[in-house]
C-alpha cells in the first residue's frame, strides 16, 4: 500500500500554501495560533474566502459546490490548514448538516440551503443530546406534534455548542411515541430565532460558554422542513455521524500543536530538559500520520474500511492530550497567567502562555466526545483484532 505523498499531491500542498500566504490575514492567524477565541463575523470572512477558491466544503461534490477532492487531499488540506493557523469553517454546517441535505433533502431544500452554508450566510447548532438522552440518542423524548401542515414542538436539548451564535438547529425530535425507539424519531430542520425558543449558557469551571441549554416551547416546525422521511429521522442522524468517520485522526491539530510546543521552547530557557519527550511525541506523531495515510489512500483506492479509523481517534485524541501536557509544562515557568479573555488587558506573561491552560481543560474532552476511548478500545478488540 502506497504510503508516500503523490508529485501530484505535493504540488496541490504548494498551491494551498500559496493561497493560504497570499488570502489569510496574519492577525487572525495569529489568534488562532494563540488559542485566542475568534467572532463569528472573522470566521463567516474567511468562510467565504475559501468558498471564493472553491475551498470551503472539501467534503461535498462538485455539482453542490464541493472540491470533490480525494481523502488523502482532504487531509493534507487540513494540515496545511492548522499549520498556518487558519480558522476552520463551521463543522456543523459543512461537515454535518450539508452532507445529509445533499443525501436526504429534496431538490428544493438543497437549493435553498447549500448555498447559504457555503456563503456562511447561515450557521448551524446541533440539537441531539437531551437532559436523558445523551449517548443513547434513541431515548430522545423531545416532541413533536402534527398540527396541520406544522409540527409543534416541545422539550429542550442540552450541550448544544454554537447555539448562542447559530441562527439554524438541525435536530431530531419523537415524532411516534408508540414505535420502536429508532422509529419514531425525525430530523427537523429550523431556524433559532422562532417563537418559543430560549437558548440558557451552560459555562465550563474555566467560566467560558462552550455549551447551551435550548428550550423548546409549542415551537412551530413547517412539515416541509424535515429531513428524510417521518419518522425515519434516525437513519439520517446515523448517515450524518459517519459521514467524518475517517477523517479522526487529529493529525493536523497535533502538528498546529507541536508548532506551539517549539515556539514555547525557544522561550524556555531550560529547553533542553524537554527534548527527549518531545522526540517521543513527534514519533507518536509521525506514526499516527503514517497509519492515517495508509487508510485514507487505501479508500481512495476503491477498498472498504471497517473498524480500522477507531485506532486514529484514540490515538489521536490521547496525543492531543499528551501534547496540552507537554505544552503546559514548558511554558509553566512563566506562571501560566489566567485567560485573558476572561478579563481586561493583555496576556500577564508571554502570548504563547496566555491560553495554555484553556486549552489543557478543553482537550480533555477529545477522548470522550465522538465515542469514549474505552467505547474505541473494545471496537478495536472486538472488530480488529477479533478478541
Amino acid at each position: 500500500m502506497q504510503l508516500q505523498v503523490s508529485e501530484e499531491d505535493r504540488l496541490f500542498q504548494r498551491d494551498v500554501r500559496v493561497f493560504l500566504s497570499e488570502n489569510l490575514d496574519p492577525q487572525l492567524s495569529r489568534k488562532v495560533e494563540l488559542g485566542y477565541p475568534i467572532s463569528k463575523e472573522e470566521q463567516d470572512s474567511w468562510t467565504r474566502v475559501l468558498n471564493a477558491r472553491g475551498w470551503a466544503a472539501p467534503n461535498w461534490p462538485v455539482e453542490v459546490g464541493g472540491s470533490g477532492w480525494t481523502m488523502v487531499r482532504r487531509h493534507l488540506f487540513d494540515i496545511e490548514m492548522k499549520m498556518h493557523h487558519a480558522p476552520e469553517v463551521q463543522g456543523f454546517g459543512f461537515s454535518m448538516v450539508g452532507p445529509a441535505i445533499i443525501k436526504y433533502g429534496t431538490q428544493a431544500q438543497q437549493q435553498y440551503y447549500l448555498p447559504k452554508i457555503l456563503n456562511a450566510d447561515i450557521s448551524w447548532c446541533q440539537g441531539y443530546s437531551e437532559p436523558q438522552a445523551g449517548s443513547d440518542l434513541a431515548s430522545v423524548s423531545t416532541r413533536a406534534v402534527i398540527d396541520g401542515d406544522d409540527y409543534v414542538v416541545t422539550g429542550s436539548k442540552i450541550w448544544t455548542s454554537a447555539a448562542e451564535r447559530a441562527d439554524h438547529i438541525f435536530m431530531l425530535v419523537r415524532t411516534d411515541t408508540q414505535a420502536k425507539p429508532q422509529l419514531g424519531i425525525t430530523f427537523l430542520l429550523t431556524g433559532m430565532n422562532d417563537p418559543g425558543i430560549t437558548v440558557k449558557p451552560l459555562l465550563a469551571f474555566n467560566g467560558k460558554r462552550l455549551w447551551n441549554q435550548v428550550f423548546f416551547d409549542q415551537v412551530r416546525v413547517p412539515r416541509l422542513n424535515k429531513l428524510g422521511e417521518e419518522n425515519r429521522g434516525w437513519s439520517v442522524a446515523k448517515n450524518l455521524l459517519g459521514n467524518e468517520r475517517l477523517l479522526v485522526s487529529r493529525v493536523a491539530e497535533n502538528r498546529r500543536m507541536l508548532s506551539n510546543i517549539m515556539s514555547a521552547l525557544n522561550e524556555n530557557p531550560h529547553a533542553g530538559a524537554f527534548k527527549e519527550r518531545v522526540a517521543a511525541l513527534v514519533i507518536r506523531l509521525e506514526a499516527l500520520d503514517t497509519t492515517a495515510l495508509r487508510l485514507l489512500t487505501k479508500f481512495d483506492k476503491g477498498f472498504d474500511i471497517g473498524a480500522e479509523p477507531s485506532m486514529l481517534k484514540l490515538k489521536g485524541s490521547q496525543l492531543v492530550q499528551d501534547m496540552d501536557r507537554m505544552l503546559y509544562e514548558i511554558v509553566g515557568y512563566l506562571g501560566l497567567p489566567q485567560d485573558s479573555t476572561l478579563r481586561e488587558g493583555g496576556p500577564a506573561g508571554a502570548e504563547i502562555a496566555d491560553m495554555v491552560a484553556s486549552g489543557l481543560f478543553h482537550h480533555r474532552g477529545y477522548t470522550i466526545a465522538g465515542g469514549t476511548s474505552e467505547i474505541q478500545h473494545n471496537i478495536i478488540a472486538q472488530q480488529v483484532l477479533g478478541l
